[in-house]
C-alpha cells in the first residue's frame, strides 16, 4: 500500500508542499491561525489548519473502522473453530483426515493472497476491502455444509482463500494508519481480531452447549458479520494508486527483508493455529470432556490472546519488541508444557490460556516490522503474510498426522518445541523497533490517548 495515494492527500490540497506535517508544525499552524484571527483573517492559514484537522480526524476514524474490520475477521474464525468437532462428525472424518482438511484454509490463503495487491490496485483499498471482507464472512457457511472429506477440503480451500486476501488488505491499511498516526497500533488492531474471535467462539460455545446445528449457527453468524464488515469499510482510508503506478505482480517471492521476520511469525502462527483448531478436539479426545467444555477451552485461548494484544502496544513501547517477544516466548513454552502433562481439563485449559498469552503480540509485531522494512513495505507485508499462512498450512495437518501416528499429546510436544523459537529468534524484530526508525516528521500524530 505504500505506493498508493489517498485522494485527500493529493498535491495542492495539503498544507505542506511535501511530506507530512509534524506535531510541532501542526501546533504552530494553530497558534498562527489564532494570531491572524486577532489581527485580521488569513484565508490561506485557515484552509491549511482545516486540512490538518480534517486529516487527523479522518485517520482516527479510519483507525476505528479498520479495528472493526479486524474484529469481524476474527469473529468468523472464532465461529468456525468452536464448531470443528461438529463439522468433523458431520463430515464423518477421522483425526488424520481432519488434519488434512484443516490444511486447506492455509493452502487457499497462500494461493490467493498475492491477488490482494492487484485487487486493491484495480478497485482502490476501500472497495477492495469491502468486497473481500464480504466474501470472507459469507464463506463461513461452507464448511458446515460439507458431507464428506472431499467437499470439506474444497469448502475450506475457499474459506481460506477469502480469509487470506482480506487479511492482507486489512493489515496493509492498518500499517498505513499506524504510519500516519506515528505510534504503535498494530497490536491493538490484532487485539480487536482476538476480541472478535472471542465473541465468535463464545457464541459457538453456547451453540455447542445447546446442541444446535452448526449450519444454522453459521448462516446467522455470516449474515450479521457481513453487514457489520461492509458498513465498517465505509470509513477506512480510500487509498488509490498513483497515476503512473504499475500494477503489482500477481505472484512474487517474498523479499529478503521478510524472510527473517517471517521466521518468528512462523513459530507463533504454528502454535496459534494448532491451539485454535485443535484445543477443543484435544480436550474432547485426550481428556474426554464434554463438547461444551471443549469449546470453552478455545474461548479461553482467544480471551488471553485478546487481552494481551489490546495491552500490547503500551508494553512494546515500554520494553521494546525484542524483550517483549522473548518474555512472551517463555510464557508460551510454559503453556505448552502444561498442555502436554495435563491429566485434568483445568490444567490443559490453563496451558492453552498461557499459550495464547505468549504468542499474542508476535504476529502484529511481525507485520509492523515488515511495513517498515526494505524498499517495498507492501511486498514485505505480503511476504510475511505468506510465510505465516504457510505455517498455518503446516500446523493443522502436522498436528493431525502426528496425532494419527502417535497421540495429540505428542503433537503438542512439537508445538512446545516451536514455541522455543520465539525466545531464540526474537532478535530479528530489532530493526523494526520504533525507537530506531521513527522520524518526527513522518506522520501526523494523534494527540489523544
Amino acid at each position: 500500500m505504500r505506493a498508493c495515494r489517498d485522494p485527500s492527500r493529493s498535491a495542492g490540497r495539503g498544507p505542506w508542499p511535501a511530506g507530512r506535517p509534524s506535531y510541532y508544525q501542526a501546533g504552530f499552524l494553530i497558534v498562527y491561525a489564532r494570531t491572524r484571527h486577532e489581527h485580521g483573517r488569513d484565508p490561506e492559514g485557515d484552509r491549511r489548519m482545516g486540512n490538518v484537522v480534517d486529516e487527523q480526524r479522518q485517520v482516527r476514524r479510519s483507525r476505528y473502522a479498520v479495528a472493526a474490520v479486524f474484529a469481524v475477521h476474527g469473529a468468523v474464525t472464532g465461529s468456525f473453530a468452536t464448531r470443528v468437532p461438529w463439522i468433523q462428525d458431520h463430515a464423518g472424518v477421522s483425526a488424520g483426515q481432519l488434519g488434512i482438511a484443516l490444511a486447506f484454509p492455509a493452502l487457499g490463503a497462500s494461493v490467493a493472497m498475492p491477488l490482494a495487491g492487484s485487487i486493491s490496485h484495480r478497485f482502490g483499498a476501500r472497495n477492495a476491502l469491502r468486497g473481500l471482507i464480504a466474501l470472507w464472512t459469507l464463506s463461513l457457511v461452507l464448511p458446515s455444509l460439507a458431507p464428506n472429506l472431499l467437499t470439506l477440503c474444497l469448502a475450506l480451500f475457499t474459506y481460506g482463500a477469502t480469509a487470506g486476501m482480506a487479511d492482507v488488505a486489512m493489515n496493509a491499511l492498518g500499517v498505513e494508519v499506524e504510519n500516519r498516526l506515528g505510534r504503535s497500533i498494530m497490536s491493538g488492531l490484532h487485539g480487536m481480531w482476538s476480541a472478535g474471535a472471542l465473541v465468535g467462539s463464545a457464541a459457538g460455545t453456547l451453540a455447542a452447549h445447546l446442541g444446535s446445528d452448526a449450519r444454522l449457527h453459521h448462516v446467522l453468524a455470516a449474515a450479521v458479520l457481513t453487514v457489520v464488515g461492509v458498513l465498517s469499510c465505509q470509513w477506512v482510508l480510500d487509498l488509490q494508486p498513483a497515476e503512473d503506478e504499475e500494477p503489482p505482480p500477481r505472484f512474487a517471492l517474498p523479499p529478503r527483508s521478510a524472510l527473517l521476520i517471517g521466521a518468528i511469525g512462523f513459530c507463533a502462527v504454528f502454535a496459534e493455529g494448532a491451539s485454535l483448531d485443535w484445543s477443543a478436539v484435544y480436550l474432547r479426545e485426550q481428556l474426554e470432556t464434554s463438547a461444551g467444555l471443549a469449546a470453552a477451552c478455545t474461548t479461553g485461548f482467544t480471551l488471553t490472546m485478546a487481552v494481551a494484544r489490546l495491552a500490547g502496544d503500551r508494553i512494546v513501547d515500554r520494553f521494546g519488541a525484542v524483550r517483549t517477544v522473548r518474555a512472551s516466548g517463555v510464557l508460551a513454552v510454559l503453556g505448552g508444557l502444561l498442555i502436554v502433562i495435563a491429566d485434568h481439563p483445568a490444567v490443559a485449559m490453563s496451558g492453552f490460556a498461557l499459550m495464547g498469552l505468549g504468542i499474542a503480540v508476535v504476529v502484529p509485531l511481525c507485520f509492523a516490522a515488515a511495513g517498515r522494512s526494505g524498499s517495498n513495505p507492501s511486498l514485505a507485508i505480503a511476504g510475511v503474510a505468506t510465510i505465516t499462512y504457510t505455517s498455518g498450512l503446516i500446523a493443522p495437518s502436522a498436528i493431525g498426522m502426528l496425532a494419527q501416528a502417535t497421540s495429540l499429546m505428542v503433537s503438542f510436544c512439537l508445538v512446545t518445541a516451536l514455541s522455543c523459537g520465539l525466545v531464540a529468534f526474537a532478535g530479528v524484530l530489532r530493526p523494526g523497533e520504533r525507537a530506531k526508525i521513527g522520524r518526527p516528521d513522518a506522520a501526523v500524530p494523534d494527540p489523544r490517548p
